[in-house]
């Protein structure tokens, strides 16, 4: 884990802060559109607790990031297989960033994946996320271009995997 970042899982009563900060990388970050109907999915962390494992990251007590877990049973894997885990919507604060919040944010993805016995994770990215892709790269993950796709029309999406 990266000094000073704790990894937990998300709190009920941090639905609404866990929502409006993976929207506030999200669309500050260029990443989506404001008007996007992906927003509300992005602002819905309640949701994704329900279907995955909501990861949050604290620096010096103060949320700074989140990402959901999926493992194979979550209805927010798109892309993993039966023996795969996934995560999706990584989201790291501009204020902390290059503190070690989404390597620790994906690390703990791994080391869950890992523990379950399970064989890979997956992911999915977009272009336009070359720190994210560096930090992946850097983990070990390796491109997958054979599973790139588009969930909708102009919306092309990479693909990672890390064997474990």
């Amino acid at each position: 884990m990266s000094e000073g970042v704790t990894v937990r899982p998300v709190r009920t009563a941090e639905y609404g802060r866990v929502g409006a900060l993976t929207v506030e990388v999200y669309v500050h970050g260029g990443l989506v559109s404001p008007a996007s109907p992906y927003v509300s999915t992005l602002a819905d962390a309640a949701d994704r607790a329900a279907k995955s494992e909501l990861l949050v990251a604290e620096v010096g007590g103060d949320l700074a990031g989140a990402v959901a877990y999926c493992p194979p049973s979550s209805p927010y894997a798109e892309l993993a297989g039966p023996d795969e885990a996934e995560f999706r919507m990584l989201a790291v604060l501009d204020r902390v960033r290059g503190q070690g919040v989404g390597r620790a944010l994906v690390q703990a993805c791994v080391d869950r994946a890992r523990g379950t016995g399970l064989a890979r994770v997956r992911l999915s990215t977009q272009e336009n996320m070359g720190s994210a892709h560096r930090l992946y790269e850097r983990m070990g993950f390796t491109r997958t271009p054979d599973r790139d796709w588009s969930p909708v029309p102009g919306v092309d999406l990479m693909t990672y995997v890390l064997p474990l």
